[in-house]
């Protein structure tokens, strides 16, 4: 369902949009109830204390976006930082900060020009039957990342997965240089740079299970990733790949579905900031949904998705029935005619209300199940912020007046800025989390 941001609030280079992907399966954890980092019991031996958590940080960026003529600081974009090992090894690893933390895509996938030379010619590629390379393209709606299917060793927090497939984003080794022609045809921006991303990669912690599904078990299946046989002449077969989530892998995993536990879901909790924003905050993303004290559903409204993984957004008087939340939206996206829209350059369908607009829209899940009144203030988003804030709450965009080749229409796109003073759980298609079986939203 997602994707990522880049731009600041004085230097719009691009809006990365979202990404349309469902998934399935496996089992998951049980529920208990909490919010807190560790453990603690009455007397005796204290437990252990709770891994299932890292911080999320939400600033200017890595540092190669602040280079060169074309150089801006992000706005809105969630960061975790990860640690890749060789398969096996304890040495050759490397610890990547600045990883975009999407609850709206499936998958993780790193820029080829932040790994290190030995951990890239260490991380063990992927291959079919004759021994040919796997590559990958993974569209959103106007942008797209292609490259090698590669397996590490994967940590975050305390939380690990051995030989997970990663996706090597403009990965130049082998077969992989060129771009095949049934990826790029589909437009927008090749995102195969840290500047075209506004990070060091993504971690796709979202909805599904596998970044593709059953439509890659079949060369004439459609999804939002394909796979490619990639000897060294180049990709242009696109081959078959299983489903798994656990080893041994074909399609990328969610990182969270493939952890031995605490594989149902995500908890992701940032605090609230002011209007004028603030330079940078950080929060917390806890792994697992009624899996340890410190992850529980609580009073949370838990709002389960359709087949597509929407729910409806109500908002004046209107049913949006492909709505969602997405922590890689770096903006909220909606349309409302009666809010005035900015005019500066740069700003052409963002909105600017003469003043701080207080909106109500209402969220259903599936079925009609589950209702929660999702209210935000909407700022104007040229002039509230101040020029060094990175993290600005209620920036709104009329997306009809974007430039995305595969538009989502009628949607509310719960990005980033609604995140702030909230905490918002993400539950994996087909695994019982807290209360409610996945797939599911929750705030």
């Amino acid at each position: 369902m997602v994707g990522g941001g880049v731009g600041t609030m004085r230097q719009i280079a691009a809006i990365v949009g979202l990404l349309l992907l469902a998934a399935c399966g496996g089992s998951g954890g049980g529920a208990s109830s909490g919010g807190s980092s560790s453990s603690s019991s009455s007397g005796g031996t204290p437990p252990p204390a709770l891994t299932n958590f890292t911080t999320v940080t939400v600033d200017a960026g890595p540092a190669a976006l602040n280079v060169g003529a074309d150089a801006y600081t992000a706005t809105n974009v969630p960061y975790v930082t990860v640690t890749i090992c060789a398969p096996g090894s304890t040495t050759n690893c490397q610890t990547i900060d600045h990883v975009l933390l999407d609850t709206g895509s499936v998958g993780l996938r790193l820029e080829a020009s932040v790994l290190n030379a030995s951990l890239l010619s260490g991380l063990t590629p992927e291959t079919d039957a004759s021994g040919n390379g796997i590559g990958e393209c993974y569209e959103y709606v106007d942008n797209y990342v292609f490259g090698s299917v590669r397996l590490g060793d994967f940590t975050i927090g305390g939380e690990t997965v051995a030989s997970m497939p990663l996706q090597v984003i403009g990965d130049t080794t082998g077969g992989f240089a060129t771009v095949p022609n049934s990826c790029s045809s589909s437009g927008g921006t090749n995102m195969n740079t840290v500047k075209t991303l506004a990070a060091n990669g993504i971690i796709g912690v979202g909805l599904g299970t596998i970044d593709c599904g059953s439509a890659c078990t079949r060369t004439s299946g459609s999804g939002g990733a394909i796979y490619y046989d990639c000897p060294s002449s180049g990709c242009a077969n696109v081959v078959t790949r299983a489903e798994a989530t656990s080893a041994p892998f074909q399609q990328l995993p969610n990182p969270v579905a493939a952890f031995a536990v605490d594989n149902n879901g995500t908890m992701l909790s940032l605090p609230s900031i002011p209007n004028a924003g603030v330079v940078s905050t950080s929060g917390t993303i806890y792994f697992g949904i009624g899996t340890q004290t410190n992850n529980g559903l609580g009073s949370a409204t838990v709002l389960p998705v359709d087949s597509s993984g929407f729910v409806t957004a109500t908002y004046n008087g209107t049913a949006l029935s492909n709505s969602f939340f997405d922590s890689g939206s770096n903006f909220i996206y909606f349309v409302d005619a009666s809010i005035p829209e900015c005019t500066q350059t740069g700003y052409t369908g963002f909105y600017c209300p003469p003043s701080p607009l207080a909106l109500s829209p209402t969220v259903t899940g599936s079925g009609g199940v589950g209702s929660a009144n999702a209210a935000f203030t909407l700022i104007d988003a040229y002039n509230t912020p101040a020029a060094t804030s990175n993290a600005v709450p209620g920036i709104g965009v009329n997306p009809n007046t974007q430039s995305f080749t595969q538009p989502i229409t009628n949607s509310f796109d719960f990005g980033l800025p609604f995140f702030f003073g909230h905490t918002i759980y993400t539950a994996i298609a087909g695994r019982r989390a807290g209360s409610a079986n996945g797939p599911y939203f929750a705030f």
